[in-house]
């Protein structure tokens, strides 16, 4: 199919934060866009001020004259977190309208650019983030899908001048639904590959193969920068003519020497079998983002960024929205929200956070994010959780998921070794923060709704 035998655009869960992306990307290139999203957010009202007509219940009623009386001309783009009954989707698929989910479209957007994607169970949106800011900063034409709000540009989508002949894309490559497939990317970053979606995959062999076949899905003459301890055999089916680069902190062909934590900048060397880089300076905090911002250098050297372009980029990056992010520091107090939602992204943020205030006192709530994930993996959340003196558990986070029997958030508490430790709803978070106030460091994680106890949290703390 061709974009251009389409006038209409809607989407079914157009909130989300890669769908929101999108959305934008087709109101940039001139498309009439609406969307339904099951709830209003910061991001959907963001969307309707910028001209998006968004509604927020499942009726036909609500669906736009236009795409009722053009079929032929109406694309519509869905999310996987649309539920099977919901009663829109039903009714255009009953009807014949083309359907194309978010991965679909994404990988018809980039055909025929120059691509950069960035899969990985953890650290995509940082990576492919600092990939955008580096090449940007740097004069390339380039465009963007990013699966967070990037800080410089205070947005989750960057548009290319289209003023050369090959434009450059970054995308991030969702493993969720074997999304990534869809894409045939000219530089793959792989930045782990730990067991996750297991509702979708039923076991990480699965898992892995498929993460081969992406890799398989590389053009000739392409780059697979690898992060160092993923899995040997990930690489087996990458194509003839395809460059393989390791990167680690501490191992891989391109690894990082000379590492310093000063206040809140990490200073390092990268050494890189493209060029090493020395004396830069990143004031985005987690060792695991010094190794993203490697796989970044990597990618920018692929594409002849200077070095002195590179070093620039990397001290001028703001970070992303809720990825190690500083919402509050006084009265002897730092607050810092972080989307980690997997074991392998809490034990790295907490070891970052150790690292960073050694010593001082650390309170966590953390609110697990789908019921399968919690089933799987709740011993070692349990492990990673450990790291902090207190912890405070919400609720499991649904998303797309329905209830399982008896996986609740107590069976992640109930392994947890730290001192002090309970289970709270989400309504009884600021009055547990003022009766239980003796922390040093507070940390709010999780990728579901914690993000709204954000500014509530932040508030509190001003005022206390």
């Amino acid at each position: 199919m061709k974009l251009e035998d389409y006038t209409y655009i809607y989407f079914l869960g157009i909130g989300g934060i890669g769908m929101s992306a999108i959305a934008r990307w087709f109101r940039a290139k001139g498309f009439p866009v609406w969307g339904y999203d099951k709830t209003r957010t910061a991001l959907t009202e963001a969307l309707e001020q910028e001209g998006i007509m968004v509604h927020y219940e499942d009726n036909l009623a609500q669906l736009p004259e236009q795409v009722l009386q053009h079929k032929e001309q109406t694309l519509v783009v869905l999310t996987p977190a649309i539920p099977a009954d919901h009663e829109e989707w039903a009714y255009l698929k009953a009807q014949g309208y083309t359907i194309k989910k978010r991965s679909e479209v994404l990988g018809i957007i980039t055909a025929a650019a120059y691509t950069v994607a960035v899969a990985g169970t953890h650290g995509k949106t940082t990576t492919s983030s600092i990939v955008t800011h580096l090449l940007h900063q740097a004069g390339v034409d380039c465009s963007a899908f990013l699966g967070g709000i990037a800080a410089n540009l205070n947005s989750n989508l960057l548009i290319g001048k289209g003023e050369t002949e090959h434009e450059v894309i970054v995308v991030e490559a969702d493993e969720y639904d074997r999304s990534f497939l869809t894409l045939f990317p000219d530089i793959a970053i792989v930045t782990s590959a730990d067991p996750d979606h297991l509702d979708i995959y039923g076991n990480q062999e699965e898992m892995l193969r498929t993460y081969q076949q992406f890799i398989s899905q590389i053009k000739p003459g392409g780059y697979l920068l690898l992060q160092a301890d993923t899995d040997p055999r990930l690489a087996d089916k990458v194509q003839a003519g395809v460059y393989v680069i390791r990167y680690g902190l501490q191992q891989g062909q391109a690894h990082v020497q000379q590492l310093h934590i000063h206040g809140r900048w990490f200073a390092f060397d990268a050494v890189s079998p493209l060029g090493d880089i020395t004396g830069l300076r990143l004031g985005v905090l987690g060792f695991h983002n010094v190794e993203n911002t490697l796989a970044a250098i990597l990618a920018a050297q692929v594409l002849k960024v200077p070095a002195t372009s590179i070093s620039a980029g990397v001290a001028s990056f703001a970070g992303v929205k809720r990825r190690f992010e500083f919402v509050y520091e006084g009265k002897g107090k730092v607050y810092i929200d972080d989307y980690a939602h997997h074991p392998k992204e809490i034990d790295a943020f907490m070891t970052s956070l150790r690292a960073l205030y050694p010593g001082k006192r650390i309170k966590v709530l953390f609110q697990p994010h789908l019921f399968s994930r919690t089933r799987d993996f709740a011993a070692e959340f349990a492990e990673s959780l450990d790291k902090a003196d207190e912890v405070v558990l919400l609720d499991i986070y649904p998303a797309r998921e329905k209830p399982l029997p008896g996986v609740t958030s107590a069976l992640i508490l109930n392994q947890v070794n730290c001192p002090v430790k309970e289970l709270l709803p989400k309504e009884e978070i600021l009055g547990n923060l003022f009766k239980n106030g003796d922390f040093d460091v507070l940390a709010t994680i999780g990728a579901g709704d914690i993000d709204t106890l954000v500014k509530p949290i932040r508030n509190f703390l001003e005022k206390s």
